[in-house]
């Protein structure tokens, strides 16, 4: 089964990155000590898996980097021009493109309710969004402006979609898994005005656990509620390192729900984080926080 394989693929590429990234004290340690991977077989990047044949594949010329950069796209049966349609830019984890998570539940739901799904590519399959850049063997960061890229075309996809469809702005939200899970919470703090509620899911956001909170309070001060899902059995990405974020969440007084799913790894908690997600972002909306 195709959804299998990929899953297991990608929990092979990122175990074999964070089992030299993640200590129990801080990563920037953990980096500074980190071993050499030594030869035989390494995960292949990019990984690829057949897209959802109700999304549509995708480019645009971004002209910052002189390149053709692809996304993918579901637009709802229920979106009209004739109303304002809500909309979610959804972002991937590590080493695929956004055909990794705008597909089967996320696509089904948005359907039901009437949501255009954009899904940025993040300049490359390991841009990180603008968060800290995470890099395998501590191999240099290429292009340097890696982050910066990666974070603009996130921004330039919304911006397209604004231009194209009639859309909410007081209902676009933001999620990520992994990889775009800390891209999420990196973005979403960032450009706090821009969305009326953010879902991250097992975020991978090692790189800004030291300034969680100063992350967090930008997203209280805009009132930008989060949801964070967790898969209670990830290896991938260690549930203590949510329950952090979850604990920062209550510590600077902001609007959360934090859901631990019972049994979930690293894969699975993308489709079985859905419906709690779409539950979360349709209680929130910026005209409701005004």
């Amino acid at each position: 089964m195709q959804i299998a394989s990929r899953i297991k693929a990608m929990k092979r590429l990122l175990t074999l990155i964070l089992s030299f990234l993640l200590a129990p004290a801080c990563v920037q340690s953990a980096l500074a000590q980190a071993p050499k991977t030594g030869p035989g077989p390494q995960a292949k990047m990019p990984m690829q898996i057949k897209p959802d044949p109700r999304a549509q594949q995708r480019s645009y010329h971004f002209k910052e980097a002189d390149k053709d950069i692809t996304y993918v796209l579901y637009v709802s049966s229920k979106v009209s021009k004739d109303k304002k349609n809500p909309l979610i830019i959804a972002l991937h984890g590590m080493g695929g493109d956004a055909n990794f998570i705008v597909r089967d539940r996320l696509i089904d739901l948005a359907d039901e309710n009437g949501f255009i799904v954009a899904g940025p590519m993040g300049y490359n399959v390991t841009g990180w969004y603008g968060s800290p850049v995470i890099s395998m063997n501590k191999a240099p960061v290429d292009p340097p402006n890696l982050a910066e890229l990666s974070e603009k075309d996130v921004m330039n996809v919304l911006e397209m979609m604004r231009k194209e469809f009639n859309v909410d702005n007081d209902r676009t939200y933001l999620l990520g898994h992994s990889m775009g899970g800390a891209g999420t919470l990196f973005l979403g703090s960032k450009y706090a005005s821009q969305w009326a509620a953010i879902a991250s899911i097992a975020p991978a956001a090692f790189m800004m656990m030291n300034e969680r909170k100063e992350y967090l309070s930008k997203l209280k001060d805009a009132h930008v509620p989060a949801i964070l899902i967790q898969g209670d059995a990830d290896t991938v990405v260690p549930p203590t390192y949510a329950r952090q974020w979850s604990d920062s969440m209550k510590e600077v007084g902001m609007t959360y729900k934090y859901v631990e799913l019972p049994g979930g790894d690293h894969g699975t908690v993308i489709g079985d984080s859905m419906p709690d997600i779409f539950k979360f972002f349709a209680e929130y909306s910026k005209s409701k926080a005004k």
